[in-house]
C-alpha cells in the first residue's frame, strides 16, 4: 500500500446506497446503535467512491486514478449480512467475470466484501494482483464493517505495508467480533482461527544480504564468526486500558491484543530509518561475554510515524560501519526474529485474573475499560508512549487501547468508543454486568506479604491485653456499626462489608510508594490472611496510661530512633532523590546467597537507581572499583555482616574496625591501617545503602550483646 508521496489512495465501489433509516428500522430503543464510520479521504487516506458502476465506468476510473488498494463491497442484505457482488450491468459473482474488469492497471491490494470469496479470491490472485483479502463464510454488516474501519486507520495513519496492515485490523477483528459472539449464528460453532477474513499473498520479508564471514584464528589456532547484530534492550511491564466490558482476562483477549500490538510495532519498525550512530561503552553485565572483533554502536533511529528511540547495538565491525547494512539488520532482528509483546504470566494458576471496571471522562471518552498489562522492550514502550498523544494517529484506537501507562490515547472519539462498546453489549449483559461482584482487592491494593523488619513500639495499647483472643468482640462491634446493606460500584453491586471496607474499585488507582511495614507487636490490629485479599478489620482501641521504667535509658529509646530516621532520610535523599521503591530481584536469602549472585544483582541495583558511574566498564571481574588495604572492596562480607547487626542505622554501635573489617578478606594480621572504620562506612554508603534499605535482608534491631530484637526485651519489661 505504499504511495510515492507517503499516502494510500483507495477507490471504493459499492452495489448500492443504504439509507440509515433502513439500517436502523428493526433496533430497538434500548439497544445500542452501531454509529457506521464513513469513508471519507483523512490523514494518509485518499478515497474516490464509485457506487453501482457499469463495467466501463469501473474500468475507465481505474484507468486514470491508479488507486494502491480497491475495495468491492457486497450488497448490504435487509437481515443485516452482506450478499454477492452485483452491479448495474453485470453479476461478478463467478471468478470469470470478476477477472474480466482487471486489464492492465492492476492495484497493489483488492478487498472483497463478500462471502464464500475464496474461490474469487484465488482467480484475482492469478491474475497479478499481490494481495488479495476475502471472506470464507457468510459475516454480518457490523463485523465488516468493524474490519473495514480497524484496517483503514491504520492506513490512515501510517505508511505501512497490507500484510502488516491486516494482522493488525484481523486482530482487532478477533478481540472484538469474535470475543464477543458478534458473527453470523451458522459461524458460531467455528473456532476463531476460521473465523473473519483472510488474506492471500507472500509474507514481506526483509532482505539481508548475509556478511562475509569475519574470521579469526585465536591463539590456540581455533576459527569462529562473529555475529551480526544483537539488540540489548530490556523488557519492561506496561499497562494498558482498552475499551469495553469487564471480563475474564482469557486467551480470547490477551491473544488479539499481543497480536495486535507486534503488527503494530512492525509497521513502525519497517518503516523506520536510521539517522544517525555512534560508538558506545558495551552493557556492563555482558561486557566480558563479547568476542574479539566485535564493537557496539547507539543507533538513533525514527519510526515510520516519527517516534524517535535509541538502540544500543553490537556486532561485527562490517555490519555496524554500514549504515544501511546496519539499518536491515535491525529490522530483520526485531520484525523477524523476536515476538515483542508478551501478555504477563498471571500467578494464580486456578484462578484466571479479572479485568476490572473502570471509568474516566479524560481516558476513552468516559467509557468503561479495563486494565491489561504486558511486557515489551524498553524501546517499544518508548514508541507506544509517543504515538499515544498523536491526534492523527488511529491504529491504536483500532485496538481498543484507551491509555498506555496512565497517558491517554488522544484520537479515541466518541463514535469510536460506541463502536466498541456495541460489540461488547449483548455479552456484556448476559453474563458479566448484572453479576460482577468484586469478591478481593486487585493485586495493586493488597497489603505486602509478611517480613521481618525493624520494629517500632506502637504508642496504642490494651489495658490488660494478653493477645488477640480479646479482638474478636471488638472488631464485630465496630463492623455492627458499619454495616448499612448493599452498595454500588460503578453500577455493579457488591457484597455486604461495612462502609470502611466496601471497595470503590474505579475511583481507586495504584499510586506508587514505599512499602515498608513495620512489626508492631502492642498494636490494637487484627490481620486476618491480609495477604490474600480478604478483611483487615481494625480495632480502635483506648491507649494505656505510660507505666514507668526504673530502668535508666529505656525511656529515650523511640526518640533516638525517630532521630536517627530522620537524619538516615536526608542521606537517602543526598544519594539519589529518586523514590527508593522495593528491589524485586530474585536472589536467595543474605545468609545463603552466592558472592557471584550477590555482586550482580548489586550491579543492576545500582543501575536502575542511575550509579552507572560506579559499574566497571569490565563488568563483574572488575566490580567494585575501589582498593582496599591493596585489595579489592570484599563488599559481600561488609554487607553480610553489617545487616546482620543492624544494619547501617546503627552506626557507632557497631564496631567496624573490630568487628566488620576482621571478616571482611582486605584484612590482614599485619593491618597497620588507621581510620579503616570510617573509609568503611563511607564505602558502604556509596555501594550498599539505598541497596539495604531497599532489601529486607535486616532482620530488625539487634542487641548488640544478646542479639535479640530490642522490642523483644520490651515485651519481657511489660510482662
Amino acid at each position: 500500500m505504499f504511495h510515492a508521496q507517503g499516502t494510500c489512495s483507495v477507490l471504493v465501489v459499492t452495489c448500492g446506497e443504504i439509507s440509515e433509516d433502513k439500517r436502523g428500522k428493526d433496533i430497538p430503543e434500548d439497544k445500542l446503535r452501531y454509529p457506521f464510520p464513513e469513508l471519507v479521504s483523512s490523514g494518509r487516506l485518499e478515497v474516490q467512491t464509485l457506487t453501482n458502476p457499469s463495467k466501463e465506468e469501473f474500468c475507465k476510473l481505474l484507468e486514470s486514478y491508479k488507486p494502491n488498494l480497491v475495495y468491492l463491497q457486497g450488497e448490504q442484505l435487509e437481515n443485516d449480512e452482506v450478499g454477492s457482488l452485483a452491479w448495474r450491468d453485470a453479476d461478478l459473482s463467478t471468478a470469470e467475470s470478476i477477472s474480466d474488469i482487471f486489464d492492465a492497471t492492476l492495484p497493489t491490494t483488492v478487498y472483497l466484501e463478500v462471502p464464500n470469496g475464496e474461490e474469487l479470491a484465488v482467480a484475482l490472485q492469478s491474475k497479478g494482483i499481490p494481495y488479495v483479502i476475502y471472506w470464507k463464510d457468510a459475516f454480518s454488516t457490523y463485523a465488516a464493517s468493524h474490519f473495514r474501519h480497524a484496517l483503514l486507520s491504520v492506513v490512515q495513519s501510517s505508511s505501512t505495508h497490507t500484510w502488516d496492515a491486516f494482522q493488525l485490523a484481523h486482530a482487532s477483528f478477533r478481540l472484538y467480533c469474535v470475543q464477543n459472539n458478534h458473527v453470523v449464528r451458522a459461524n458460531l460453532d467455528k473456532s476463531s482461527a476460521e473465523l473473519g477474513p483472510c488474506i492471500l499473498g507472500e509474507h514481506l520479508k526483509i532482505s539481508v544480504d548475509p556478511p562475509e564471514a569475519d574470521m579469526e584464528e585465536d591463539e590456540e589456532g581455533a576459527t569462529g564468526s562473529l555475529p551480526a547484530i544483537k539488540i540489548h534492550d530490556d523488557d519492561v511491564s506496561l499497562r494498558f486500558l482498552v475499551c469495553g466490558q469487564p471480563s475474564t482476562l482469557d486467551a480470547g483477549i490477551l491473544e488479539p491484543l499481543e497480536d495486535g500490538l507486534n503488527a503494530l510495532l512492525n509497521i513502525e519498525m519497517r518503516g523506520s530509518k536510521l539517522h544517525g550512530k555512534f560508538s558506545a561503552p558495551p552493557p556492563p553485565l555482558q561486557a566480558g561475554t563479547f568476542s574479539r572483533g566485535v564493537v557496539t554502536m547507539r543507533c538513533d533511529i525514527s519510526t515510520c510515524s516519527s517516534a524517535h528511540i535509541s538502540l544500543l547495538v553490537s556486532g561485527s565491525a562490517q555490519t555496524c560501519f554500514d549504515d544501511q547494512l546496519l539499518e536491515n539488520h535491525i529490522k530483520h532482528e526485531v520484525i523477524e526474529m523476536n515476538q515483542l509483546v508478551h501478555a504477563l504470566p498471571n500467578n494464580d494458576s486456578n484462578k484466571l485474573p479479572l479485568a476490572e471496571p473502570r471509568k474516566s471522562a479524560a481516558i476513552a471518552c468516559g467509557a468503561t475499560v479495563f486494565e491489561v498489562s504486558m511486557k515489551v522492550p524498553v524501546w517499544a514502550s518508548q514508541v507506544l508512549r509517543q504515538l499515544a498523544p498523536d491526534v492523527s494517529y488511529h491504529s491504536l484506537v483500532a485496538l481498543g487501547i484507551a491509555s498506555i501507562q496512565g497517558l491517554p490515547v488522544a484520537s479515541f472519539e466518541k463514535d469510536d468508543a460506541d463502536r466498541l462498546l456495541f460489540f461488547c453489549s449483548s455479552r456484556g449483559k448476559d453474563s458479566k454486568s448484572n453479576d460482577f461482584f468484586v469478591s478481593s482487592p486487585p493485586a495493586w491494593l493488597r497489603p505486602p506479604a509478611p517480613s521481618k523488619k525493624r520494629s517500632r513500639p506502637c504508642q496504642e495499647t490494651i489495658p490488660g491485653f494478653r493477645g488477640s483472643q480479646a479482638l474478636p468482640n471488638l472488631a464485630a462491634s465496630k463492623v455492627e456499626e458499619n454495616e448499612k446493606g448493599l452498595g454500588a460500584v460503578n453500577g455493579f453491586s457488591t457484597p455486604l462489608l461495612p462502609a470502611r471496607q466496601r471497595l470503590k474499585t474505579a475511583a481507586m488507582r495504584p499510586i506508587p510508594h514505599v512499602r515498608r511495614p513495620k512489626m508492631t507487636p502492642f498494636s490494637g490490629i487484627s490481620e486476618v490472611n491480609g495477604h490474600d485479599g480478604s478483611q483487615v478489620v481494625k480495632a480502635h482501641l483506648p491507649p494505656v496510661p505510660p507505666t514507668k521504667l526504673n530502668i535508666v535509658g529505656l525511656t529515650p529509646t523511640t526518640q533516638r530512633k525517630s532521630y536517627s530516621s530522620s537524619s538516615q532520610a536526608k542521606q537517602i535523599i543526598s544519594l539519589n532523590p529518586l523514590p527508593l521503591k522495593k528491589h524485586g530481584c530474585g536472589r536467595g536469602p543474605i545468609h545463603s546467597c552466592l558472592e557471584e549472585e550477590f555482586l550482580k544483582d548489586v550491579m543492576q541495583f545500582l543501575l536502575l537507581r542511575g550509579h552507572s558511574r560506579l559499574i566497571p566498564q569490565g563488568g563483574l571481574t572488575e566490580f567494585p572499583d575501589a582498593i582496599l588495604n591493596g585489595k579489592r572492596l570484599d563488599l559481600y562480607n561488609l554487607y553480610k555482616e553489617v545487616v546482620t547487626r543492624g544494619g547501617f542505622h546503627v552506626g557507632n554501635g557497631i564496631n567496624w574496625k573490630g568487628q566488620i573489617f576482621s571478616k571482611m578478606r582486605n584484612y590482614t594480621m599485619t593491618n597497620r591501617m588507621t581510620g579503616v572504620g570510617n573509609t568503611l562506612k563511607r564505602h558502604y554508603e556509596t555501594y550498599l545503602l539505598e541497596y539495604e534499605l531497599a532489601h529486607d535482608d535486616v532482620d530488625g534491631e539487634c542487641c548488640l550483646l544478646c542479639h535479640r530484637l530490642a522490642w523483644h526485651l520490651i515485651l519481657l519489661l511489660q510482662h
